[in-house]
């Protein structure tokens, strides 16, 4: 049995349909409301921050994959991310698990370095810091070889379905709602940006590739756009000129005094004014087979899915 913990988010549901598409239909979904994502899967609701609870919720399972996240909110992180990791660390300790990580960027520094495996973490905020205490968290029992875990590491989401991010938000909603586009900081900074059923896919490959674990594996992009080149391909696919608007620091930073989610996202905003470069060759060169999304590709299906929902 494999098991996906938080599984009813983007990420978790994709991983939910690739796993019984490619690898096992004994599929166990565990979240606190937890709900089927395939017809043949089991349920487990549970409030990951109970030990007791984490270790009941991977009993009997090969592969646990963390794909749990929480609501933006700074004080949450920091009071249940890092109880949900050693629990969820001690359940698949106690009951023999493989865990597979699935982590994000924000321990990374905020510059125009190119990010590897190996790059030193380097967060600018407390979210930051608190992903950064939980990789190290993991890092640490993996070198120790108390538990058998890999990381699988992806920048900024975008994508179908509900994909949260910043931009599905700035500028695919925008569309969607048909309001002006907005870019955050830069648009002539390269991003890379991960396309979610992508990110769920090769999850699920390396979770299932027994000699990947003990690492960290960087999850495959296509080649890095600046948001200008983006939205000018989401133009002629669409086949609309989208207009949009550069949001400088300042105008985010007074957000920040009225808006709630506005000032939850103050620490990641620094990092639009430098190029995103996400290093994926270490996943290209072990898995040479896998089908990446192009940006044409994944923009072509979100078009697509907008049209149907009318």
């Amino acid at each position: 049995m494999q098991t996906i913990l938080g599984a009813n988010g983007q990420i978790g549901e994709e991983l939910a349909r690739e796993l019984k598409r490619n690898y096992t239909s004994d599929i166990r979904i565990v979240s606190r409301n937890a709900k089927k994502v395939n017809d043949t899967d089991t349920v487990f609701s549970a409030d990951l921050s109970d030990r007791e609870k984490a270790i009941e919720a991977v009993k009997g399972s090969e592969i646990a994959y963390f794909t749990l996240g929480l609501p933006m909110d700074t004080g949450l992180w920091e009071k249940q991310f890092l109880t949900i990791m050693k629990n969820v660390i001690d359940a698949c300790k106690i009951n023999g698990t493989k865990l597979v990580f699935f982590d994000n960027t924000y321990m990374y520094p905020q510059n125009n370095e190119v990010l590897t495996e190996q790059t030193v973490f380097a967060p600018v905020g407390r979210k930051g810091m608190v992903r950064k205490k939980m990789a190290d968290m993991l890092l640490k029992e993996m070198k120790a070889e108390t538990i058998k875990a890999v990381i699988c590491r992806a920048p900024e989401f975008y994508g179908p379905g509900k994909t949260q991010s910043i931009t599905n938000s700035l500028i695919f909603n925008a569309i969607k709602e048909n309001k002006k586009l907005k870019v955050p900081l830069r648009d002539d900074k390269l991003r890379s940006l991960i396309w979610t059923p992508d990110a769920s896919r090769a999850t699920a490959l390396i979770g299932n590739t027994p000699e990947a674990y003990g690492q960290t594996w960087h999850l495959p992009v296509d080649n890095p756009l600046t948001y200008k080149e983006f939205i000018a391909l989401a133009s002629e696919i669409y086949g609309k000129e989208f207009k949009y608007s550069v949001i400088p620091k300042l105008a985010f930073s007074i957000g920040s005094l009225f808006n709630k989610n506005a000032k939850e996202l103050q620490e990641l905003i620094p990092r639009y004014q430098y190029d995103n470069l996400f290093d994926d060759s270490k996943f290209r060169k072990r898995f040479p087979e896998f089908n990446v999304t192009t940006y044409r590709k994944g923009i072509e299906q979100i078009k697509k899915e907008q049209q149907s929902a009318k």
